[in-house]
């Protein structure tokens, strides 16, 4: 038996059989581990490094240096934040010769077969550890190539944000990089800070220091040149452009308790608007001076300006001053930006006189993108400014200088969850099943407070979504909603996508249709399938090239079912019950009466291990399609009798403490929390809806399944214990049971805690209220 802590530690030992305490616990700590932080902002320059759609940065300097020579060298650094200890794995492919240096010492040198092959690439462990991490790539030019791409494998899932080293720049997203030079050149430039060159011994380079130290030109430039600082400010960041307009964002922080009013005065270019606090207070229609008094607000009001650009090229500026009683106010950026010190406005535009412009409540938040006329910045070639119609979103008064929102919450998780951080925020298919959870156990609890909690995450993504669109366009590779976007897997978007309709009759968020619409033309029209029609993964070059999982039941089908429930769109639904039979003719085990977790065509077989959390999957998905499917669908007599295959199986193999074995039918593996859950909810959903031909049996299989968790996987403070990490798959059972070990408080296993304990206690409740009425035991399979 495995025993993950002490009887007095356990969630039974304290509570008993009071379900509605345990679920209590399980969703506090689960709220109170992950508060509700937002997603941080920071500097990053567009002309700096780029991520390519794999996640991966794009260090290809030979189209930023054509005019590269044979054997000098370039630098690349970047700073890694550690939160605690955590392995992460990282890739390079490289253009050239490369070595890579972690915290100051070499971890990789490239071979020539790394150099040469244009399909080669590394995998490296590093070791994060906790606070600043250094990367310092060194790339040499060579005529076949100059650079790498690096970052971390899986870039969507294991997310690598980097930021800028030096004190200058500090707070700033993205990599630097050196201009090429020789190696003498470089022995001279930065002799201050090399001790000897950069080969197996690593050279002593601070990059937390100051960057004027290293003396190496180090790009993207930080500041404008000694010319473009002499123009006025719109007119450095967008050119000149006579009758187009920009919007102008600040923050006044009046610390004045009087009565008095705030005088707004200064000058500008061309005709100019003022807003404070969605007020207009000054509307300029021609260049000048302006004077206003206006009635004062203590603490921070938004000032929001609309400048139009005039016809003398050269003069595209304004000045505002605020005071109050004569004392200057301090304007400060109206979000905390990182890396933006000395900057107090952000900046929107051009806007031409045929756009539509935004309404003034959508122009003050940093969670849109904006409809006008865009500039490319300039070019080193043309030395100029060109415009087409496109989005925008608020930039700095710095080259080519946006603000940029990160999903920072869980930075580096090598895992699906990390003690000291939060997964608030997060788009991935682990948390889709923990909001559900928190969703049904705040219903059943009657605490809104709860079911707020989850569909606040699930706004705190959604409401990113277009910006997220833009920021992937723009970048290369999104900052948020990274699996969202990069829609490719039942993974990405299932699971979560299932909890998002889930959650729209808390908050009726009209982002939620809108995104389910992609989802599920993905899942009808575009994802892979095989020649019946079964979903499948072609995942061609991966490890799970042209293989089914059990697991994808619950990637699609739960979502289908809201959809169709939502939209009224019956083929989403036919869908979701289609998929249940295609996967049986492949899966199904007919001499255990379980499921096998994965086909895989390339061999032409199932790997008949059962793994228990893919059958755990396969049994939740199926209940939550029978709720749905109409008594006349001609599939549901066909699911009703699958259903309870499946539930004489799983119920053969409960074991003597009431968990399930990690590989069911194989008793020396441990015992996995997960998929009892899991089961636990099956059988209690089926009892309670009638689809069961013996229900006594599953009454007393939910219970102990239930008093099993509570006992062995539920400790008194609402950790879950003894849920197995995130799968691949294996034709051996010794991989499930060794290499799949247990994590505490994973997303895997803590939504759907509280998911079987609202079933089992509304089993329970259904039974109580019909004492000694054979509807509550009589089965109504045919309907």
């Amino acid at each position: 038996m495995t025993t993950y802590f002490s009887e007095p530690q356990s969630m039974y030992y304290r509570f008993g059989e009071d379900q509605d305490q345990v679920l209590k616990v399980l969703a506090e700590r689960y709220i109170g581990a992950n508060a509700q932080a937002d997603f941080v902002y920071r500097v990053f320059q567009k002309s700096g490094i780029l991520q390519n759609e794999k996640g991966l940065y794009d260090l290809n300097l030979s189209k930023r240096f054509p005019d590269a020579r044979k054997g000098q060298v370039s630098y690349a650094a970047a700073l890694v934040w550690g939160d605690e200890d955590r392995n992460l794995d990282v890739l390079v492919h490289c253009y050239g010769p490369v070595r890579f240096y972690f915290n100051e010492q070499l971890v990789y040198r490239s071979t020539v077969m790394d150099e040469i092959n244009p399909n080669a690439t590394v995998k490296l462990g590093i070791d994060i550890k906790p606070g600043w991490n250094t990367l310092l790539l060194e790339m040499k030019y060579t005529p076949a190539g100059f650079g790498c791409q690096f970052g971390s494998d899986e870039g969507k899932v294991r997310i690598l944000n980097v930021l800028a080293p030096f004190q200058e720049r500090q707070g700033q997203a993205g990599w630097v990089y050196s201009k090429p030079l020789s190696s003498e050149e470089l022995l001279t430039s930065s002799a201050d800070n090399l001790s000897g060159r950069l080969e197996d011994s690593h050279a002593e380079w601070d990059l937390l220091g100051k960057e004027e130290n290293h003396r190496l030109e180090w790009l993207p430039d930080p500041q404008w040149s000694e010319e473009e600082q002499k123009q006025p400010t719109l007119e450095r960041i967008y050119g000149h452009l006579p009758g187009q307009r920009v919007y102008a964002w600040t923050r006044l922080n009046n610390s004045d308790s009087s009565d008095s009013y705030i005088r707004l005065s200064g000058q500008s270019s061309g005709p100019l608007d003022i807003w404070l606090n969605g007020e207009l207070a000054v509307q300029l229609k021609k260049a000048g001076p302006f004077e206003a008094d206006i009635p004062a607000v203590f603490g921070r009001s938004d000032l929001l300006v609309r400048s139009e650009c005039g016809d003398t090229a050269g003069t595209w500026a304004f000045v505002i001053n605020a005071s109050v009683n004569e004392k200057q106010l301090k304007l400060e950026l109206p979000r905390r930006v990182h890396g933006a010190s000395g900057e107090s406005w952000l900046y929107l535009g051009p806007f031409a006189s045929e756009d539509i412009e935004p309404d003034l409540q959508d122009l003050i938040r940093t969670d849109r993108v904006y409809k006008g006329t865009l500039t490319q910045d300039h070019s080193e070639e043309m030395g100029i400014h060109q415009t087409q119609t496109g989005r925008m979103y608020w930039r700095l008064d710095r080259p080519n200088a946006w603000i940029r929102p990160y999903y920072e919450n869980a930075m580096l998780s090598n895992k699906w969850t990390v003690g000291s951080v939060t997964n608030y925020g997060r788009w991935d298919y682990p948390l889709g099943v923990t909001v559900y959870g928190l969703l049904q156990t705040g219903r059943y609890l009657q605490r809104p407070d709860i079911t707020r909690y989850a569909a606040e995450h699930v706004q705190a993504c959604t409401c990113m979504y277009e910006y997220s669109l833009w920021d992937r366009e723009k970048y290369g590779f999104p900052a948020v909603n990274q699996q969202l976007v990069m829609l490719k897997m039942l993974d990405n978007c299932g699971s979560f996508g299932s909890a998002m309709l889930e959650a729209y009759s808390e908050c009726q968020e009209s982002t939620f249709l809108s995104i389910a619409d992609r989802i599920a033309d993905f899942m009808l029209s575009r994802l892979e399938r095989q020649e019946d029609g079964a979903f499948y993964r072609e995942c061609i070059g991966d490890f799970a090239e042209n293989t089914m999982w059990a697991d994808d039941l619950y990637m699609s089908t739960p979502f289908l079912v809201r959809y169709a429930r939502l939209t009224g769109n019956v083929s989403a639904l036919d869908e979701a019950a289609r998929q249940f039979l295609l996967y049986r003719k492949y899966l199904f085990m007919p001499e255990f009466k379980i499921m096998s977790h994965v086909y895989d065509f390339k061999y032409g077989q199932a790997t008949q291990i059962p793994w228990g959390r893919g059958n755990g999957w396969t049994l939740f998905s199926l209940s939550e399609v029978l709720e749905d499917l109409p008594a006349e669908h001609p599939e549901r007599p066909a699911l009703i009798a699958f259903f309870n295959e499946l539930c004489e199986g799983y119920a053969a193999l409960q074991g003597e403490g009431g968990l399930w074995h990690q590989v069911l039918n194989d008793s020396k593996t441990y015992q996995e929390a997960s998929c009892t859950a899991m089961f636990a909810y099956g059988f209690a959903r089926g009892v309670r809806f009638g689809w069961l031909a013996q229900p006594e049996r599953y009454i007393e299989a939910a219970e102990k399944a239930w008093n099993g968790l509570t006992c062995k996987a539920i400790d008194r403070q609402g950790n879950v214990h003894g849920v197995c990490s995130g799968s691949r798959y294996a034709f051996t059972a010794e991989y499930y049971n060794k290499d799949l070990l247990t994590v505490t408080n994973d997303n895997h296993g803590i939504g759907i805690m509280m998911l079987a304990g609202t079933e089992v206690a509304k089993m329970k409740k259904h039974l109580a209220q019909h004492k000694g009425s054979s509807a509550a035991v009589t089965p109504s399979i045919s309907s």
